[in-house]
């Protein structure tokens, strides 16, 4: 049995320096790539940005509702890390969006801490003021720490998801031999297939390559340039 804070361990020690997170952005030509110590740092900024800052506690439901990008899988790490729950609710507890989600949960941000990512390059702040009560990932994450150590950290049995509130485990994520492969997916990571491959990865040792905004023909060159094997079961 096991659970992500214990999984992100094992990886740190096995694998620092190696890569976990490409991601590419066709559209703005962005390309990020995340090593497992850089990624754990980032992980530990999200974790310290959504309980130091904004209170959260383990059993708390998240919604993350961004698409593929690097961000998504930094949140998916910091809710694990913390004992949050990851859910498809529309009354979560806490909710991370993107730009095209804004709308969507700015009306309500003062009944939920409400985290918006401005999905730029580098992940800075907005151009523009956000709605009231809406706080910027971009300005608000980069003076957390780069270590964070849960005070009541998530036990193995724990839920880590909730998918239309069927709920799995950080052992039924965690537990098994994961996957040691480098592959490339378009999938979104906060979703049920998404989080579930990262999940994989990392408790496997292995990578991924995020893209999005890419041609079946771009996926192909990116594939093989990043020596990565394309996940089968791909959507935009």
């Amino acid at each position: 049995m096991t659970s992500f804070p214990e999984t992100l361990a094992r990886a740190l020690r096995n694998n620092p320096g190696g890569p976990f997170v490409t991601f590419y952005d066709d559209a703005s030509g962005e390309r990020q790539e995340l090593s497992t110590t850089t990624y754990a740092n980032w992980v530990a900024k999200a974790s310290g940005l959504l309980v130091d800052e904004h209170g959260l506690e383990r059993g708390d439901s998240i919604r993350i509702d961004l698409p593929a990008h690097w961000l998504a899988t930094v949140f998916l790490g910091a809710a694990w890390n913390t004992g949050l729950v990851v859910t498809d609710s529309e009354s979560p507890d806490a909710v991370v969006c993107g730009p095209d989600s804004l709308e969507t949960w700015a009306d309500e941000a003062g009944k939920r801490p409400t985290l918006a990512c401005s999905l730029l390059p580098f992940g800075v702040r907005f151009a523009d003021p956000l709605p009231q009560g809406v706080h910027d990932v971009g300005i608000e994450v980069w003076g957390q720490p780069d270590g964070f150590i849960p005070v009541d950290p998530p036990a193995a049995d724990d839920a880590a998801t909730s998918w239309a509130g069927a709920e799995t485990s950080h052992t039924d994520l965690f537990g098994g031999d994961g996957n040691s492969a480098r592959l490339l997916s378009t999938v979104a990571s906060a979703s049920p297939e998404g989080a579930e491959l990262l999940a994989a990865l990392l408790a496997g040792g292995g990578s991924l390559v995020l893209i999005t905004n890419a041609s079946a023909d771009r996926l192909t060159v990116v594939a093989s340039s990043e020596r990565a094997t394309q996940f089968p079961h791909q959507s935009s």
